[in-house]
């Protein structure tokens, strides 16, 4: 089955819970592609509604995907490769139907938990019957509203009581926990 990650900037909280577009950060960009590779993620991809954000995501993109950048490291094109901006999360859903011809079941991730959370062991398990895209929130977390139209809420990370992991960090144990050996 396919698996697929998408980091949103919108719709996602700031930190006086109002609903924003977050800045885009190429480091997430980068790093996420390498994990989404790594762990053979059909495609990654970055949503960003901001239109210079979004200009910016696919300059860097471009440099990498056919630009000097795929020659001058061919690792690191071989990771972003795989990687597309879009604006909104319903392009992402419209890419992966035209592209793959299937609509996959969308899981959500948080730092946050919810009494209808699904464990790492269960989502695996779909994994094997599923296709599913593995989302992503920046700044202070993913919307109540996107969360509860999601198809799964992916438990937690948990640590310490300190609980404020960088994005990427998150995504590389998510996707290590669900997809690594």
């Amino acid at each position: 089955m396919a698996v697929y990650t998408a980091l949103l900037h919108y719709p996602v909280y700031n930190k006086s819970k109002k609903v924003v577009a977050t800045s885009l950060t190429t480091l997430d960009i980068h790093d996420i592609a390498r994990a989404s590779r790594t762990f053979g993620v059909k495609r990654y991809y970055v949503v960003q509604p901001i239109e210079n954000h979004l200009w910016l995501a696919r300059k860097l993109l471009s440099f990498w995907q056919g630009g000097h950048g795929r020659e001058y490291n061919p690792k690191r094109w071989e990771a972003l490769k795989i990687v597309e901006a879009v604006p909104y999360f319903e392009n992402v859903l419209e890419d992966i139907e035209k592209r793959d011809g299937l609509k996959p079941k969308v899981v959500v991730t948080t730092a946050r938990e919810y009494p209808n959370s699904i464990s790492f062991s269960s989502l695996r398990e779909k994994l094997k019957t599923e296709d599913l895209i593995v989302c992503f929130g920046t700044g202070w977390g993913l919307t109540e509203e996107f969360i509860n139209s999601s198809d799964y809420i992916l438990e937690p990370i948990k640590g310490t009581d300190y609980n404020h992991l960088s994005v990427r960090s998150a995504a590389s144990i998510i996707l290590d926990r669900l997809l690594g050996r």
